[in-house]
């Protein structure tokens, strides 16, 4: 007879791994603003993420006598606070089964992945259900109690408009709202102050690559700068811009995943510069008001051609010396 194999939960059932512990507490002032901002159906939002993405790759790795890995918190956390606050608990559950399963673990799991699975999983309900993912949003409360005092946003705080949408139509929002996340905009990206200490929290930890967010910044700030030149940009402050929208998010929590990114000094520097200009380049000239989920995506897919040939020149160069 041929023996099966027991499906078992391994002993630990969770591989711990301390830098993306590190990317987990950078994003908790985050989870904790989006109560603030829109109510408690935020964290139940970010629960139910957290649920569905462990057991999906649960589902993966029990089986094989394997424990789960850190890294799916941060996935899980990235993508509930990149989802609009009144999105349905049905729809998170599928973009993070979606993200786990084709953006992770059909690649091998974890170190194996090409692209960012959270961006994956956004990609994914971006385009399934876009009406649900980029016109139905929601103005954050006001007061010291804020959200926390309700459990969702009243009918009549629902908006269908951005800071990023506004600049589009040439209205401006305030940038002290913008900094301290007093827009509408989905759970994570509105605070600006927010995202800005996590940074700074990362890179100190040596989480997250400087040079792919210093990078991002330059490119976004100076191709903005160039489409400004032309009267071709949206905004008329490069500043604006870069605090509106998941830009900031982005660039702290996205580009900087160590997985998907470039690997070489050189490449980083590259990388980041390339995320941040095409997204302001897809914000202006693409039927998508967001940019930089499709930025990220498609450099995902360059970094192997982007690192081995700054490897190759290396090489190179080294020869002739």
């Amino acid at each position: 007879m041929v023996s099966q194999k027991r499906y078992s939960i391994p002993q630990p059932w969770l591989l711990k791994q301390k830098m993306m512990f590190e990317v987990c507490y950078a994003l908790l002032p985050l989870v904790a603003a989006s109560v603030y901002f829109f109510g408690w159906r935020a964290f139940v939002q970010c629960v139910v993420v957290l649920f569905f993405g462990l057991a999906t790759e649960a589902l993966f790795v029990f089986k094989d006598g394997k424990p789960v890995t850190s890294a799916v918190f941060v996935t899980c956390l990235i993508f509930a606070l990149s989802l609009p606050p009144t999105l349905p608990f049905w729809m998170a559950a599928v973009g993070i089964v979606v993200a786990v399963s084709l953006g992770k673990m059909a690649f091998g799991g974890f170190g194996r992945n090409i692209f960012n699975p959270a961006m994956v999983g956004r990609c994914f309900l971006y385009i399934t259900f876009p009406n649900s993912m980029n016109s139905i949003w929601a103005q954050p409360s006001q007061g010291w109690v804020g959200g926390g005092a309700f459990w969702a946003p009243t009918p009549d705080a629902i908006t269908s408009a951005t800071p990023l949408m506004q600049f589009k139509e040439g209205i401006s929002t305030p940038f002290f709202d913008m900094l301290w996340g007093n827009t509408p905009g989905s759970l994570g990206e509105t605070s600006g102050i927010l995202i800005i200490l996590g940074a700074a929290y990362l890179i100190y930890k040596k989480a997250a690559p400087w040079r792919i967010a210093l990078s991002c910044l330059i490119g976004g700030v100076l191709v903005c700068s160039i489409l400004n030149l032309f009267s071709l940009s949206g905004s008329s402050l490069p500043l604006a811009t870069i605090f509106s929208g998941s830009f900031l998010f982005g660039t702290a929590f996205v580009a900087t995943e160590p997985i998907t990114g470039a690997k070489t000094k050189e490449g980083q520097w590259i990388y980041g510069f390339m995320i941040g200009g095409l997204t302001i380049v897809l914000r202006r000239f693409s039927n998508f008001p967001e940019g930089l989920m499709f930025a990220v995506l498609m450099m995902n897919a360059l970094v192997p051609l982007l690192d081995n040939s700054i490897r190759q020149v290396q090489k190179w160069r080294q020869s002739l010396s």
